[in-house]
């Protein structure tokens, strides 16, 4: 393994001519810079020192017996863990057709023979600049996507590990980021009584912010719905309760920071397939009868954290035997095409019409029909569902 490369004011060059006397002009030279020296005496001995070792700049001649400048500088950019090392042409031949060759093969500079001795301080003093800008440029870059995919496992800790399992019963989930870190996010809660609470939300925005508040909603609904009593009411009232805290806690008027999630959370009751919830401002969930009836699920009350005085109605539905709840956000109907077409919600119920064995499977033919829709074009945000299936006797 090559050691790291330096990020000191002690730079590591590789001089590369088959000239001896330029090669020694080029080192005491770069020397006096305060700079480490290394020479090779032909491109094959250049390609083996900078597989052997790290550098921070390569002087490279051009007209070299066997294998030129052209050749190396080439061999340089093809390779992965060399491509990031500036190269500085050097060559007798001070023409423009050997400038643009240079550049467009990935060359850093060009310099002409005989060098000036000022010319050359200033164009090696500027490429290990730029180098070591670029160099805490990418450190920086590693940093955040170090931080971004601890940031990813972490959230995914949140949600559930399993979902709660009834006789008679099928719940199955699906979550594809955007991102690396998102703010969509599912649950589903063991209750008192063998209830179970189902939560399937979206936050306004994306990114950090996003994430950090779907991590503060998703914690407040949770511990809301497991300390309350055990009734339908009861556990449904951590959705006034978790809007009452953000609303009164997390509004920043100085920096008009205000986030919100539309969400929804019902309480199933598994014995009689009764179904109460509240949705809050959240795209309306498909109820899928056995007799092809779909019936949405409409708002009952505001997006959660929007306003402090907000009003939560309690609705309710019902499963019979067959029936099915298709639970999505909003990532599924307004998935974009390059045209900026969306997917929409008439595609869906035509998807939803269609057999389907399990909620299993009705999620990865909408998975996959949003993906044909989108082509090439990535999703530009969270892809969540939530199936509820009651199974025929």
């Amino acid at each position: 393994m090559r050691p790291p490369q330096s990020n000191l004011g002690t730079c590591r060059v590789l001089v590369v001519d088959d000239n001896e006397a330029n090669r020694d002009v080029l080192s005491r030279r770069i020397q006096r810079q305060g700079h480490t020296v290394m020479m090779a005496f032909d491109g094959r001995q250049a390609l083996l020192r900078l597989r052997e070792q790290a550098f921070d700049l390569v002087l490279l001649d051009i007209m070299m017996p066997e294998v030129n400048g052209y050749q190396v500088l080439e061999e340089i950019k093809a390779d992965p863990q060399l491509r990031h090392i500036p190269v500085i042409m050097i060559s007798a031949v001070d023409d423009v057709e050997s400038v643009v060759k240079c550049i467009q093969l990935g060359a850093e500079d060009y310099l002409p023979k005989p060098f000036n001795p000022i010319l050359l301080k200033a164009r090696v003093s500027a490429t290990l600049e730029k180098k070591r800008l670029r160099d805490q440029e990418q450190a920086y870059l590693k940093t955040v996507r170090q931080e971004m995919e601890l940031g990813r496992r972490i959230q995914a800790d949140f949600l559930p590990a399993f979902l709660p399992l009834a006789t008679g019963w099928e719940i199955a989930a699906t979550f594809h980021p955007a991102r690396e870190i998102a703010g969509d996010f599912y649950d589903a809660i063991a209750l008192p009584d063998e209830r179970i609470g189902l939560v399937i939300a979206d936050v306004c925005d994306k990114g950090v912010g996003a994430a950090l508040f779907m991590a503060l909603v998703r914690s407040l609904l949770r511990a809301f719905a497991e300390q309350a009593p055990p009734s339908d009411f009861a556990a449904l009232n951590a959705v006034p309760l978790t809007n009452k805290y953000i609303t009164q806690h997390h509004h920043n008027k100085q920096t008009h920071i205000h986030m919100f999630a539309t969400l929804f959370f019902g309480v199933l009751n598994p014995v009689t397939g009764n179904l109460t919830y509240i949705n809050g401002g959240h795209e309306a969930p498909l109820l899928l009868e056995p007799s092809g009836k779909i019936v949405p699920l409409e708002p009952t009350g505001p997006a959660v954290g929007l306003m402090g005085a907000s009003t939560f109605a309690l609705a309710e539905a019902h499963f019979e035997p067959g029936s099915m709840l298709l639970a999505y956000t909003d990532g599924v109907t307004e998935a974009r095409k390059a045209g900026g077409e969306m997917f929409g919600e008439e595609r869906l119920l035509e998807l939803v019409k269609q057999p389907f064995s399990a909620g299993a499977a009705l999620m990865s033919q909408i998975e996959h029909s949003v993906r044909d829709y989108l082509a090439d074009q990535p999703p530009a945000d969270d892809i969540t569902m939530l199936t509820v299936q009651r199974i025929k006797a």
